[in-house]
């Protein structure tokens, strides 16, 4: 597991006389969640790979998944990280029960699949009812366009366009004015380990 992580998160630094960290602190402190804890929830359309980046991120390993039928917590901690994760499930009937979770919510990760074009409709839709929920006024939404590794994926403009997310807070933002919410989009490939990092960080700065 250590080797994988290795791989694909920059070299962290080590102190003599101290044990090596496991893959998962260096993953919390590489994504920006170290010292902090939250409640993020994972949202989206089913099929869109968010059940594959929650089990990747606590297994580190990549498998198939059948769709989420009902919600998956995952608490994820260690030393001074605590992160719980909520995977609501995306089908239609679950998507009726997400609103049940929005108290104290430190983030939302929304997921779309970039590669089912027929289905962005019904993915800007849920999204736009994300974007003006009153209860989320403050709460930083990630936007994932995953499954860029399909040769027919549209791209991050073509995605914005479909979604309606022309103009977003901005990848490089580190403090939010008062009175704005924090919504970007980055692409991203859950199977191919890639993307969705910045994502986790960028929002980490809002937490």
């Amino acid at each position: 597991m250590t080797s994988y992580i290795r791989g694909w998160l920059p070299s962290m630094p080590s102190m003599p006389g101290m044990p090596s960290f496991d893959w998962f602190f260096d993953l919390a402190t590489y994504l920006g969640f170290y010292a902090k804890s939250g409640k993020l929830l994972l949202l989206g359309l089913d099929n869109a790979g968010k059940t594959t980046l929650l089990h990747m991120l606590r297994d580190d390993r990549v498998a198939a998944h059948a769709p989420t039928q009902r919600t998956t917590k995952e608490t994820l901690t260690l030393g001074a990280v605590a992160f719980e994760c909520y995977d609501l499930g995306g089908h239609a009937e679950a998507r009726e029960i997400w609103r049940d979770y929005y108290v104290d919510v430190s983030a939302i990760v929304y997921m779309v699949d970039a590669y089912d074009i027929a289905r962005l409709p019904e993915s800007k839709r849920e999204l736009d009812s994300l974007l003006t929920e009153p209860a989320l006024t403050h709460v930083p939404i990630v936007v994932l366009g995953n499954k860029i590794d399909l040769p027919s994926a549209l791209s991050e403009t073509e995605l914005r366009n479909a979604l309606g997310l022309q103009i977003t807070t901005g990848k490089n933002l580190a403090q939010m004015p008062e009175g704005h919410r924090p919504v970007e989009l980055f692409m991203c490939s859950v199977i191919n380990r890639a993307g969705f990092a910045e994502g986790f960080r960028w929002a980490a700065r809002f937490i």
